[in-house]
């Protein structure tokens, strides 16, 4: 049986403002008599507010919208763990919408989240924000919006950025210390990522220590197992390749698929290093050198960002740089020892 708090009240013999105080730990002008009566009725009912007619009256529903381009992709799961993190402790609930990387279909979003009240909204996006959703608009002056967008909207607050450019160097450095010097990369054209940082990395370091280049040693696909697989069968055309950077962790397993068919084996005849730190990245057979980016600890400083633009919407949101970190495995050979 469903129970009202207008119910509470008269079975407790109190007023709805003394009940609505009592559940909300406000006032003190109560006996805790009358506190113990009226949380023994809550308790023999069972009764949950309901956000909805809470939100009437305190103007906040504990619900954030949040966007992502695809609830599939091994970073964003980890990015949502980390928003859910912060913010289930807090009381609220989060409307998850998957834009599949379609800009109509994030714009349909944006609006929708917009008239279902929600108390702000996390949008990680691949694309520059144009017309209504620009930043500045009169959209963002309603509801504090907190994006996850690689820095690609520019603005001086609310960035959170991953130093990429620094991680990539880092790992293509080790493979040319390695004896590395025919290097093929992985990447992908289009989509959330589009891995600037670490194609411009991977450039600079072939340019910094004059290693020989072809452009088809750089091939794309899509950021998945499969488009791994069928950019490394591309790049293995080179037969002079003896390392691949692999633009993320899940195009590193295909990429092992692809050698594997080819009759290579790694580290012994070509080496493979990843990007991300994904978790199952340690369990591939050999283990996979790569490079962590903190996907947890982003949605987790996202989710902060916003609740504190909710509760003090005059501050403004702050900037946060994430550090990257090499993780060394067996997936390299230093080519140096013959």
């Amino acid at each position: 049986m469903k129970i009202t708090i207008k119910e509470i009240a008269e079975m407790a013999g109190v007023s709805v403002t003394t009940v609505s105080q009592i559940l909300n730990n406000k006032g003190s002008r109560f006996s805790e008599q009358t506190r113990q009566k009226v949380l023994a009725i809550v308790d023999e009912y069972q009764y949950k507010p309901d956000f909805f007619a809470a939100n009437l009256i305190n103007r906040h529903s504990k619900t954030i919208g949040m966007i992502v381009p695809d609830v599939t992709d091994f970073f964003f799961s980890k990015v949502i763990e980390g928003v859910e993190s912060y913010l289930n402790p807090l009381g609220y609930m989060i409307i998850l919408c998957n834009s599949r990387h379609d800009i109509e279909q994030e714009k349909r979003y944006l609006n929708e989240l917009s008239h279902r009240s929600v108390d702000g909204i996390l949008l990680a996006t691949p694309n520059h924000l144009e017309g209504e959703h620009k930043l500045g608009s009169e959209f963002y002056r309603k509801r504090p919006i907190v994006l996850i967008d690689r820095g690609l909207n520019d603005r001086d607050w609310g960035q959170l950025l991953v130093e990429e450019y620094a991680g990539a160097q880092d790992v293509l450095r080790m493979l040319v210390e390695k004896g590395h010097r025919h290097i093929g990369m992985l990447k992908e054209s289009q989509g959330y990522y589009q891995l600037t940082e670490r194609v411009k990395a991977y450039r600079q370091v072939v340019f910094e220590y004059q290693l020989p280049f072809e452009e088809s040693y750089i091939c794309s696909g899509q950021l998945t197992i499969s488009g791994g697989y069928h950019a490394a069968k591309e790049v293995l055309k080179n037969k002079e390749i003896t390392a691949i950077f692999c633009g993320n962790d899940e195009m590193a397993i295909g990429c092992y698929q692809a050698i594997y068919e080819a009759g290579l084996k790694i580290p012994e005849d070509i080496s493979v290093v990843g990007f991300d730190g994904l978790e199952v990245s340690q369990y591939m057979v050999p283990p996979l050198t790569t490079v962590f980016q903190p996907s947890t600890e982003i949605g987790f400083s996202a989710a902060k960002f916003l609740v504190d633009a909710i509760n003090f919407p005059s501050q403004r949101i702050p900037n946060k740089i994430f550090q990257t970190k090499l993780i060394i495995r067996e997936s390299v050979k230093n080519v140096n020892e013959g």
